[in-house]
């Protein structure tokens, strides 16, 4: 094995050839297009579809402003996650650990990264398990009205039969294709599914109040919401590995075509959430489902097509964000057990992941719930807060300065976001789970 460009030259050789054959620092020929549909296939997923039943939970002046807010503080996280990739001269954080363990420390910087970067990736696995599925499902259904239902635990099994074979390949640039398709799926869909809310036009009818029979739901369903946008801004969580495939050199650090893609990838995130939120919120106020392509069916012919291009867009969604989980693991073996680096632990590795993250989505497959559980309990830390402790610590601005106090605000504000959100996301799947039957 060769070891890749910008490897740490205090490494060993032995090291050098372990780093050689992870995903994440393999391959570091990436151009800066790649960060593009890599970002918009991370965070451009499944989130994007429930914007207009957040909307729902919230009205229309706590929605607006909240989607707003949410696009510029995770634009400025983000961009210190790319400025801080390289803040070591001559040294790459090419995982968010090796940064939080710059940060905070060597051991208590993996306490508190790793755990809530497991949780996020691995969730978002579960989450797109079961929107495959659903997407599948509802196609299936939409080109043949008329055939037996099936079970869509069989749909899972189907989008989960995919991962078997996709998830062997070796790294981040080797699943670029499936990622552009990806992200091109997601601005298509996107765009099917607020043209076809405009085309259909609001009802007489519609409402926009309070979708909950009381105020305590009404409480509960807004905090359920704040889950569903912070996991809409999902991409922090893979920027980190994303940006380690991108060559560096002094004189051309990878920040420069890493932020490049980032503004692309954040333009387009914008095409795609702010229409699909407002537009789909204006024509079904709160009749809305936490699927809006649930909600659309005609034409027929468009919403099916839409629901075949969300289950592409979630096959490059799950390899996206279980590429770190396999970097991790793979990580563990080789470093820290002395597994030899292998096809067949490799193979062993990743199959086992598929079917672990296939079975809790058949057995979980509570697409609103899971969102706001999720978005706020692990995506809320990671996104929204935890680059700003990173950059107080390792930036030091002078305190009460400009950049000192806006980083503190934003830290208020995930914190407030990762306490209430869960709160609805867990009642929402304890509602769900009282009438679902896993063979339904």
């Amino acid at each position: 094995m060769v070891a890749p460009a910008n490897v740490d030259p205090e490494l060993t050789e032995e090291e050098k050839a372990i780093e050689a054959w992870l995903p994440i620092t393999s391959d570091r020929t990436a151009k800066w297009w790649y960060s593009t549909f890599h970002n918009v296939t991370a965070m451009v997923g499944a989130g994007v579809l429930s914007l207009p039943y957040a909307m729902s939970n919230m009205g229309w002046g706590p929605g607006v402003v909240i989607m707003v807010l949410s696009w510029i503080i995770t634009l400025y996280t983000l961009w210190q996650m790319v400025e801080m990739h390289e803040i070591v001269p001559g040294k790459r954080f090419d995982r968010y650990h090796e940064l939080g363990q710059h940060a905070f420390g060597e051991k208590l910087g993996l306490y508190i990264v790793v755990p809530q970067q497991i949780v996020v990736e691995v969730s978002t696995c579960i989450i797109y398990m079961v929107t495959g599925g659903k997407s599948l499902k509802k196609f299936h259904h939409s080109v043949c009205p008329d055939c037996k239902d099936i079970k869509l635990t069989y749909f899972i099994l189907i989008f989960a039969s995919i991962h078997f074979v996709l998830s062997h390949l070796p790294n981040f640039n080797s699943i670029s294709v499936v990622s552009l398709a990806a992200a091109v799926m997601s601005l298509v869909y996107s765009t099917i599914a607020w043209t076809a809310s405009l085309t259909k036009g609001s009802s007489q009818n519609v409402s926009y109040e309070m979708r909950g029979a009381t105020k305590s739901d009404n409480v509960y369903n807004f905090f359920n919401a704040l889950g569903d946008i912070a996991f809409a801004y999902a991409g922090h969580n893979v920027v980190l590995e994303i940006q380690a495939t991108i060559p560096s050199t002094p004189e051309n650090p990878s920040k420069k075509p890493m932020w490049k893609g980032v503004i692309f990838a954040y333009l387009v995130v914008a095409i795609c959430y702010f229409p699909v939120a407002f537009i789909g919120y204006y024509v079904f106020g709160n009749t809305v489902d936490d699927n809006i392509l649930m909600t659309l069916e005609k034409p027929r012919w468009l919403i099916a097509s839409a629901n075949f291009f969300v289950f592409i867009h979630v096959v490059g969604g799950y390899q996206i964000y279980a590429m770190p989980v396999f970097d991790m693991l793979e990580t563990m073996l080789v470093k820290k057990l002395k597994f030899k680096p292998s096809t067949p632990l490799r193979f062993t590795t990743r199959t086992l992941y598929v079917g672990i993250t296939m079975f809790i989505g058949m057995t979980f497959p509570f697409f609103g719930g899971l969102l706001g559980f999720f978005g706020g309990f692990a995506l809320a830390p990671t996104t929204y807060y935890l680059p700003c402790i990173i950059w107080l610590i390792v930036k030091k601005p002078k305190m009460f300065s400009f950049s000192w106090c806006l980083n503190w605000i934003f830290i208020v504000l995930g914190v407030i976001l990762m306490i209430l959100a869960p709160i609805g996301g867990m009642r929402n799947i304890i509602l769900s789970a009282k009438t679902y039957k896993f063979y339904q």
